[in-house]
């Protein structure tokens, strides 16, 4: 039975597991990558933390830790310099980031690139008063702008409206005109229709008294 012993058992017996860590520990800090397997990339990343987080303490007990850890002197001396000259400095934890590669051919065993990472943290406080700031200046940009077009409009619509009503009393005086003019030509037409009715009977007449 499996006594007093956490974590996964990656296919191995103890002794070797704890030799396969440390391995891909050392690797990890040597070239920043490792290519491995997804379970053992999970399984070595407490590992990792806690080395970074013994190497910002900086003191005698948590570099003897990082020791006993690693197995490699000149490697943990590496590993405290690098995190004393400034790099983990911002990030509190989440030292490492894990990839997925898809499932190796043979055994199907699903492959993972595990990295350190070394890039600055971005911090959510400045950035929270730039985005409040841009959307407090956006609305009144926008309002502005809008009452900048509204006075634009207002003049534009009120020359409108008053050639639409200029357009307007033309028409109508146009059709009064029209339909002055239609009732004179009538009354002429009815005047001349009667002149010419007069003449008629008057040479009507003459003829009669002539005969």
């Amino acid at each position: 039975m499996r006594h007093n012993y956490k974590g996964r058992k990656l296919g191995t017996d103890y002794s070797h597991t704890k030799a396969m860590k440390k391995s891909l520990v050392g690797a990890l800090f040597l070239n920043d990558r490792i290519k491995t397997i997804e379970a053992r990339a999970k399984e070595i990343r407490p590992d990792v933390d806690k080395i970074i987080t013994w190497a910002k303490r900086g003191d005698l007990h948590s570099r003897r830790l990082a020791i006993a850890k690693l197995g490699d002197k000149e490697l943990v001396r590496e590993i405290f310099e690098k995190v004393a000259q400034g790099m983990f400095q911002d990030r509190q934890g989440g030292y490492t980031r894990i990839m997925k590669l898809g499932n190796r051919k043979g055994d199907n065993a699903p492959m993972v690139i595990m990295e350190l990472v070394t890039e600055p943290v971005k911090k959510k406080d400045d950035e929270k008063p730039a985005k409040k700031a841009a959307k407090k200046a956006t609305p009144k940009k926008v309002e502005a702008a809008d009452e900048a077009k509204a006075d634009k409009a207002k003049p534009e619509a009120a020359e409108a409206t008053e050639e639409k009503v200029e357009a307007a009393e033309e028409k109508a005086e146009a059709k009064e005109a029209a339909a002055e003019e239609a009732v004179e030509a009538k009354a002429d037409e009815a005047v001349k229709e009667s002149a010419e009715k007069a003449e008629e009977a008057a040479t009507e007449k003459e003829e009669e008294t002539a005969k």
